[in-house]
């Protein structure tokens, strides 16, 4: 799917620990993570006792260039990519975050969304916690210095307070903890770099690039520290559950990642095959919306035996058109990035096949495009299920008014979207996708990942989303 007025997911996390050349290894990992969020980056270091923070809005180039990392030598460093969805865009708000105690340091980025963030904040306040940004993941550092007792157990009562989605990299002094929510629906893996060095990252894509050597997904509900080249793991709940978040594998993580033993490229052309089954129709070319969708695409062409065509253009050196600030600047900046190739797709009858359809706008003037380049007909099929419910896990869809397959059904959102043909992927297939295996009749997969966005079954409880979840959804 395209970015204008898509999804957009809230940040990526990394880690390097005990490495001589951990700035660079850090600035390469976020620059492999830089999909996951492009409004602000940062790396907080171990620098002699102390930590130190370089962070900024803008890419990872952008902020962390080579003048500024070329400054430091640190053996350990976290880091985290950010795209705003809970606490605005401010500067405070820019990860990771970092403070310097009495008796220790500590250092956290963070991905997901604390659903019970405003509860914990009223009585972090009244027990007199002052908050240096409006971030719900600042809230483990404070639950963090209020709780008694060695480190693990501060840790684990903590995190016990937690309800929602997290992957945190955390630094202690000179400790480094991966941490991932006991339902497990953010990513976060290891990896190693040479003898003793330790890498954590949201996406293994980032290993390929550093050279480092994929070890296992850390799994739901588990914390694991790293220290002197030695990994210890433990689990801060004993009610844990697998339930990654399904759109990691639609449209977030990299093609090249491998989540759950599942490479993602893999996942979407097996999608795109079973859409091509189920969704069948006659057309010439089969066409995929870069750079999420092409996976999909390759896999319907394969099962339908329809020509794969790269009948869409991405120019990846145009800034983000979701920032601009009028529909008609919008506009212009969709087809600056996003253009035709009228060569391939004049008098054609097209299959567009796109990852998923949020607000419908885009999906619209896509269309749009390749109708005005000349094809003759434009069918459009998505390689995910109708997204009809907010999600509260860490992505930019609070509301049902952002989703437009809450207001409309297929044959009506087909029109708006001016194509000749609309159908969507079935929530049962995509796991079936996932799964590489028919279900057996007792649906033992079902609670394996997060549909809440498809389906609405949240996996957590809403607390003051659901209000707010209710109240939009009798105004619609």
């Amino acid at each position: 799917m395209y970015n204008i007025n898509g999804l957009n997911e809230e940040c990526g996390v990394f880690g390097i620990i005990n490495n001589k050349n951990a700035l660079r290894i850090a600035y390469y990992g976020l620059h492999s993570l830089q999909h996951r969020g492009q409004e602000a980056a940062g790396i907080t270091f171990k620098n002699g006792e102390y930590f130190e923070t370089i962070k900024g809005r803008g890419l990872v180039a952008d902020v962390l260039t080579d003048e500024v990392i070329s400054c430091y030598s640190t053996r350990t460093a976290i880091g985290h990519v950010r795209y705003a969805t809970a606490g605005g865009l401010g500067s405070a708000n820019v990860q990771p975050f970092s403070f310097k105690f009495y008796d220790e340091n500590l250092a956290l980025a963070h991905n997901g969304h604390i659903g019970n963030a405003k509860d914990i904040k009223k009585e972090l306040e009244e027990h007199g916690g002052v908050f240096s940004s409006t971030s719900d993941s600042e809230l483990l550092i404070h639950l963090l210095r209020h709780e008694k007792g060695d480190f693990k157990t501060r840790l684990i009562n903590s995190l016990n307070k937690l309800d929602g989605s997290f992957a945190y990299v955390l630094m202690h002094d000179d400790e480094m903890y991966g941490i991932r929510d006991k339902n497990g629906i953010r990513p976060l893996s290891i990896a190693k770099l040479d003898d003793y060095s330790y890498v954590l990252s949201s996406e293994t894509c980032a290993y390929s690039v550093i050279g480092a050597k994929f070890v296992r997904d850390v799994l739901p509900g588990e914390v694991v520290k790293i220290k002197e080249g030695k990994i210890e793991s433990y689990f801060y709940n004993d009610n844990c559950s697998q339930n990654l978040c399904l759109m990691e594998y639609v449209y977030f993580s990299r093609p090249d990642s491998t989540i759950d033993n599942i490479n993602v490229h893999f996942a979407r052309k097996l999608c795109g095959k079973l859409l091509a089954r189920q969704k069948p129709v006659e057309a010439d070319i089969v066409i995929g919306v870069p750079d999420s969708s092409i996976s999909a695409a390759i896999g319907y062409a394969e099962e339908s035996g329809i020509p794969y065509e790269i009948g869409l253009i991405k120019n990846k050196y145009v800034g983000r058109t979701f920032i601009q600030p009028t529909p008609e600047l919008r506009e212009k900046g969709v087809r600056m990035k996003l253009s035709a190739n009228e060569a391939i797709v004049k008098d054609k009858r097209i299959i567009m096949i796109d990852d998923s359809i949020v607000r419908g706008t885009t999906s619209k003037r896509i269309v749009q495009l390749l109708k005005e380049a000349g094809a003759k007909e434009v069918h459009v099929r998505i390689a995910s299920p109708a997204i009809k419910y907010p999600c509260y896990y860490g992505v930019d869809i609070s509301t049902y008014d952002e989703l437009i397959s809450s207001q409309l059904n297929v044959d009506e959102l087909c029109k708006f979207i001016k194509a000749d043909s609309l159908s969507f992927l079935e929530l049962d297939s995509l796991k079936k996708a996932l799964n590489n295996v028919k279900y057996n009749d007792k649906n033992e997969h079902e609670n394996r990942y997060c549909s809440a966005c498809f389906n609405g079954d949240y996996v957590t409880k809403l607390y003051d989303a659901l209000e707010v979840l209710n109240m939009n959804k009798q105004e619609l």
